[in-house]
């Protein structure tokens, strides 16, 4: 299917690993202009050489930024005032005793997870409606859902998103502007595997051990009881980003494997 994204400049961000560098490969392979982005520069450089080489499109560049940090995210507007697609995807998690969570380490899980996305949004956002076509969308989690007792920081962080896509949705009643969020489930990027590597290499037991007793314990509603990969949660995200998903606005699409127990 031609999802019609050739030519759209589309920025994703933290998508030099993970689920973002897939979306940021589907949506090249679509023949999109990626603009993709990480922390370090270098890193950068060389997913933007790769990227290239494994698509073909000669349509993708770098611009390395901190979304810790107000002054890079600035700095990124500026070297980039306007896109028709915007993917907030940077985020980060860690798994921590409700009571061992520090007021510093809440305010840097909403910074990074909730703030860059409102940032850039909030540039971004007004441009789309000036220009009647744009998309929005915000890479949220199934544990905005189902806030995960190991790190309830995040399932707040990822809580908030559906609240600001929604809002903004209704901000762009009427015209050809959609924002959305996708929740993935526990999908297999590069943080998740070297987690479990590393509890199989603690525990004495084989990797594949340690994911069966994941989806036992932890996830025991998943219906797929494996870890998707990033790029079935980045073909969801193509469609959502191109101009064939223009019926759907202010949603929040699951791509979680059936891990919400919900009829809706």
């Amino acid at each position: 299917m031609d999802f019609q994204l050739k030519g759209k400049k589309v920025l994703v961000t933290g998508s030099t690993a993970g689920i973002g560098h897939s979306i940021a490969q589907v949506l090249a392979e679509e023949g999109a202009s990626v603009v993709i982005n990480g922390r370090k520069a270098e890193d950068v450089r060389q997913k933007v050489a790769e990227l290239k080489a494994e698509t073909g499109n000669q349509n993708i560049t770098g611009i390395a930024g901190d979304f810790a940090k107000k002054d890079e995210i600035t700095a990124l507007l500026e070297e980039l005032p306007e896109v028709d697609v915007l993917l907030n995807n940077v985020g980060i998690f860690n798994q921590v005793d409700f009571e061992d969570i520090s007021d510093e380490a809440w305010q840097e899980m909403f910074d990074i997870n909730v703030m860059s996305g409102v940032r850039l949004s909030r540039h971004y956002f007004p441009k789309m409606l000036d220009k009647d076509w744009g998309r929005i969308i915000f890479i949220s989690s199934e544990s905005a859902l189902n806030i995960p007792t190991e790190m309830v920081h995040y399932g707040m962080s990822k809580t908030a998103q559906l609240a600001i896509s929604r809002g903004l949705a209704r901000l762009s009643k009427g015209t050809n502007v959609t924002v959305n969020a996708v929740l993935p489930g526990p999908t297999w990027s590069r943080a998740n595997k070297k987690g479990i590597e590393e509890q199989a290499q603690e525990e004495g037991k084989p990797t594949e051990k340690v994911l069966e007793e994941f989806f036992e314990n932890r996830r025991p509603t998943s219906l797929i009881q494996r870890f998707a990969e990033s790029r079935e949660v980045a073909n969801l995200v193509a469609y959502v980003a191109s101009p064939l998903s223009s019926a759907t606005n202010g949603a929040s699409l699951r791509v979680d494997g059936g891990v919400v127990n919900s009829i809706v």
